[in-house]
């Protein structure tokens, strides 16, 4: 499918996503990609795509899809469209990008992944925290053998707010778990490879406004593998550390502002034998270990991580598109996340407020 020149992009949203993520690296790399079109609901936001990205603008997604002159849609819609706005691009003909959750269900997924297969368009899920410096270089530390075998590995996207927007609200798939969630959980099924695990979660509503979670703990166990503690909590005063990596040689801890790890080599270890009588004294196990020390600091621009991210993602699909390479994050890979999403939920029933629908724009 290698073609020359720009990709010609329509964007599905403009809203936080659509603009600020999508738009913003779009403009920021002109040589690649060009803005023909976007569409929402919402006039003002029509005006100012307009005047700012100097492209045509539709307040129906759909009649931005009848145009034959795009080859990439960006499906920034809000959550609950995702499934349905990405498969009538697909359906339309165009390949689509499309923005976090991929999907809530596994039955939307295979809706998804269908359509794609059935038109030959590509599907790239935007899961662009799989780029995140701060990830791919525990990954390296993770993979040099330092830190010996994996026992755990703790991720935590925690912080304290209150929110009160259509995020906050199980009608439109807001939460923290669907919102904030794939960036954590994406990272967690790339260590455990891919092969769906037990699932253990609690939610809570704490500070939210609507009727979705705002706490979410999740503990993903599998045979072999390390085991996975991972939150995403809007209560939590004091957030530590994005990443702790329990290793039995060594451990490490960060996140995007650095990361530092320390390790004993078991060739400089004191050789000790198990014993079964009491310790002399009584006394206690004690020895020193000769620990050694290394840390990483982001540079420049990887403490962008926005920007950072978008570009490795962004570049990649062009290289997708331009020269064949294959998907690096594919729809496979993100469907281990929704079935563990899906099961988080499906053990976690919350009541619902009465359903009043999306406004309808102007």
């Amino acid at each position: 499918m290698a073609g020359k020149g720009r990709i010609r992009v329509g964007i599905l949203g403009q809203g936080r996503s659509g603009l600020n993520i999508h738009a913003d690296w779009f403009k920021k790399s002109p040589r690649k990609y060009q803005i023909v079109a976007v569409s929402d609901i919402l006039k003002d936001r029509r005006e100012r795509a307009e005047k700012e990205l100097k492209c045509d603008t539709y307040a129906d997604y759909k009649e931005l899809l009848k145009r034959d002159d795009i080859e990439l849609v960006v499906n920034s819609l809000p959550s609950f469209l995702h499934p349905q706005g990405t498969v009538d691009a697909l359906n339309a003909g165009h390949h689509v990008v499309c923005e976090k959750p991929l999907a809530w269900s596994m039955q939307e997924f295979r809706r998804m992944v269908a359509a794609s297969k059935k038109s030959g368009k590509i599907l790239a899920p935007y899961q662009q925290s799989r780029y995140a410096p701060q990830f791919q270089h525990m990954r390296k530390v993770i993979a040099s053998g330092v830190l010996g075998r994996i026992v755990m590995i703790r991720l935590s996207f925690n912080g304290y707010a209150r929110r009160w927007d259509w995020q906050t609200l199980q009608e439109f798939k807001g939460g923290n778990l669907l919102n904030t969630g794939p960036h954590p959980m994406d990272q967690a099924c790339c260590l455990l490879d891919w092969k769906k695990p037990k699932v253990t979660c609690v939610m809570d509503r704490a500070n939210t406004y609507g009727d979705a979670e705002d706490h979410v703990k999740i503990l993903l166990t599998r045979k072999g593998s390390p085991a996975i503690d991972l939150e995403i909590s809007s209560c939590h005063a004091y957030p530590n550390d994005m990443y702790e990596v329990y290793g039995t040689q060594g451990g490490l801890t960060g996140g995007p502002s650095g990361m530092k790890w320390r390790f004993f080599k078991p060739s400089e270890a004191p050789k000790q034998d198990l014993m079964r009588s009491p310790l002399p004294g009584p006394s206690y196990c004690r020895e020193d270990l000769k620990w050694h020390e290394d840390s990483w600091d982001p540079t420049k621009e990887q403490k962008d991580t926005f920007s950072s991210m978008s570009k490795s993602f962004y570049d990649h699909i062009y290289k997708v598109f331009r020269k064949d390479a294959p998907l690096y994050i594919t729809p496979e890979q993100v469907g281990v996340q929704v079935a563990i999403m899906e099961e988080c939920h499906r053990q976690n029933p919350l009541s619902k407020t009465r359903k009043k629908g999306w406004e309808k724009g102007n």
